[in-house]
């Protein structure tokens, strides 16, 4: 243990103690620094509120999310604890289990609840702690806090939970609709790296560092030995049973990766659910907060913006801008950090700090820019805060979107007939977008116009748009007459059939761009996307194998969005088998997950008419 004083430009001071080793139930220790309000580098006598943020990431270290917009350069975690300090609070930042100081084995996910709950009944026995601790975290350490919570959480008395929390991992997060999500497998890779064991092990360092990852995904699926993650063998043996537990049972329902089963159990404690629509982590947003809500829990609050993972101080998601009105900063508190101080003010302290969000729900609509290009080449497409008092807001309206044979979206019913494309495995549709997390050096994050270029991966010469693939089909509104708003959960349900015993079915909603002087292709930009691993078409559970030409219905579910399409513009849906490296690639043939040894390419089908009334059902918003 360290113990240090620190100084700060104001004329504070913070007292701290580094590594502090704190006990678990089984014996390991994990590393927390305690940061104290101090006069003349003596700590505060008072027992005072205390805040816990518990992270992977390195208690010293600094997060990309944690600039704002005066101030971009990031705080590190050590320079935001001593602001909490200052303003009166005991502040700890602990290391994971298995990560930089701490000890133990790093298991993602499964350690995080117990872990929670011993660090609460340490802080909760120190003297300088009057009884009342908050917590905080973004991704992962949003997912240590709905861990901990859980499991009653002791003295847990607010929230704020940041891109992450676990609604259910199985149904988004580490799969969706039954696939894998990649981004696991380059934040196990990423992080493999960064553990204590690889700053031991000089040999197991050059080893991983020599792996070429990109190389690695056009080689899949990976086994035991065999994978970028073989110096590393912790890491590939979770990653590997997550990517092979296909079906949803009982390792899914573990506290840590399933806050649905629990929510009963959380404490009675204000919440702030946190995400964007370029999350992967908007549909645990909301599934928090109905659940919550519904067990009496909070209040809650729900804030949904126009971001990449975390990035709540900036106006751009990828290639689109929204405006001025998009980031967090000055349009909904002064910043981040304000924003955070005032919730733990009014709830730890009982002080009469600014309410930042005096509604239930805050979300941003996008739409409504210039839909010119800007200074740094991206699309102007604009949006607005609003205030609603539930999620979906209750001006919104599902509305069927029928598709049609001849490549049709409309609101009126489709005249019989289908539309078929061939899925090959080996040449997936590439990844331009979307709600990602943690994807590099392989996938981005955020709205594209959805055509392939060189920086894609996968992504081929002529780089055509993907509109032009064979294996999409695409369907989309005549242009629009007036402007329409989709602002709620959207949803697929399609006829489908397959030649092979098992495919994969992937939506994609566009706001499509007419051409323009600065786009005079136009521009295709994605809003929200879904799959579904057709053998769990029934249920997620007991997956069924397809008998090859039997046509069913299935429902495919796609982030949450909220979106403004203009007059002129129109909806689009585009429909195929893969979204690669986004989501792993389904082989076609029936094999276990994550362990195909052959591919076979599947003719796939979109059945439609009075029979097979294939749509998509989007929130319409009306207003007076």
């Amino acid at each position: 243990m360290v113990v240090s004083f620190e100084r700060h430009q104001d004329g504070d001071d913070v007292h701290v103690l580094r590594d502090v080793m704190v006990p678990m139930r089984d014996g390991v220790h994990l590393a927390t620094d305690i940061y104290r309000p101090a006069r003349g580098g003596v700590p505060l006598a008072a027992a005072l509120p205390v805040l816990l943020e518990r992270t992977p990431y390195n208690k010293l270290g600094t997060n990309h999310a944690d600039g704002s917009r005066a101030r971009p350069e990031p705080l590190s975690k050590p320079q935001i604890a001593a602001s909490f300090a200052r303003a009166g609070y005991v502040v700890a930042v602990q290391d994971c289990r298995g990560r930089y100081a701490s000890q133990g084995v790093f298991e993602k996910y499964l350690s995080e609840g117990t872990d929670g709950v011993d660090t609460l009944q340490w802080l909760l026995a120190q003297p300088w702690c009057d009884g009342r601790i908050g917590s905080f975290g973004l991704s992962y350490g949003a997912h240590t806090q709905a861990a901990m919570a859980s499991l009653s959480a002791p003295g847990l008395r607010a929230m704020v939970l940041d891109s992450g929390g676990f609604s259910s991992a199985y149904h988004s997060g580490i799969r969706q609709g039954g696939a894998f999500e990649l981004k696991q497998a380059t934040w196990a890779y990423r992080h493999a790296l960064l553990s204590p064991e690889t700053a031991r092990d000089p040999e197991r360092r050059a080893v991983l560092e020599a792996e070429d990852l990109r190389e690695w995904f056009a080689h899949m699926p990976w086994s035991k030995g065999h994978s970028p993650l073989r110096a590393a063998p912790e890491y590939e043996d979770y990653l590997l049973d997550q990517w092979r537990s296909g079906s949803f049972g009982p390792y899914w329902r573990q506290v840590g990766l399933y806050a649905r089963g629990y929510y009963a159990d959380f404490p009675q404690a204000p919440v702030i659910m946190m995400s964007s629509w370029f999350d992967p982590y908007a549909r645990t947003a909301v599934e928090n907060f109905h659940g919550l809500t519904a067990e009496g829990r909070g209040p809650v609050k729900l804030v949904l913006g126009p971001w990449t993972h975390g990035q709540r101080s900036v106006s751009h998601a990828g290639d689109v801008d929204f405006g001025e009105a998009a980031p967090l900063d000055g349009n909904i508190a002064p910043d981040y950090l304000a924003l955070r101080l005032a919730w733990f003010d009014r709830h730890l302290k009982g002080l009469d700090a600014p309410d930042y969000l005096p509604s239930p729900v805050k979300i941003f609509v996008m739409g409504g820019g210039s839909g010119k290009r800007d200074a740094q080449g991206r699309l102007v497409h604009g949006g607005q805060w609003r205030d609603e008092e539930n999620w979906p807001p209750p001006g919104a309206r599902p509305t069927a979107f029928f598709l049609h044979p001849d490549g049709g979206l409309a609101q009126a019913p489709a005249e019989a007939g289908q539309r078929e494309f061939l899925f090959d495995p080996g040449h997936p549709v590439p990844t331009i977008g979307g709600a990602i997390a943690s994807g590099a050096p392989v996938m981005a994050a955020g709205a594209f116009d959805q055509r392939e270029t060189p920086e894609i991966f996968g992504a081929a010469a002529p780089f055509r748009p993907l509109r032009e693939r064979d294996d999409i089909v695409v369907f989309e509104t005549a242009p629009l007459a007036q402007d329409t708003e989709v602002t709620g959960p959207v949803a697929a349900t399609l006829y489908v059939s397959s030649s092979a015993p098992d495919t994969d079915i992937t939506i994609k909603l566009i706001d499509v761009y007419p051409p323009s002087s600065d786009w005079p292709e136009g521009f295709a930009m994605n809003l929200t996307h879904g799959i579904l691993r057709l053998r769990y078409r029934d249920s997620f559970e007991a997956p069924a194998m397809m008998v090859p030409g039997t046509i069913y219905r299935v429902t495919i579910e796609a982030f949450p969005t909220a979106n403004l399409f203009a007059a002129g513009h129109r909806i689009r849906l585009d429909v195929s088998s893969s979204n690669f490296p986004h989501f792993d690639v389904n082989p076609n043939s029936g094999e276990p997950e994550g362990q195909a040894d052959r591919r076979q390419v599947a003719r796939n089908r979109i059945h439609m008419g009075p029979d097979h009334p294939s749509i998509i059902a989007l929130p319409l918003v009306t207003r007076p």
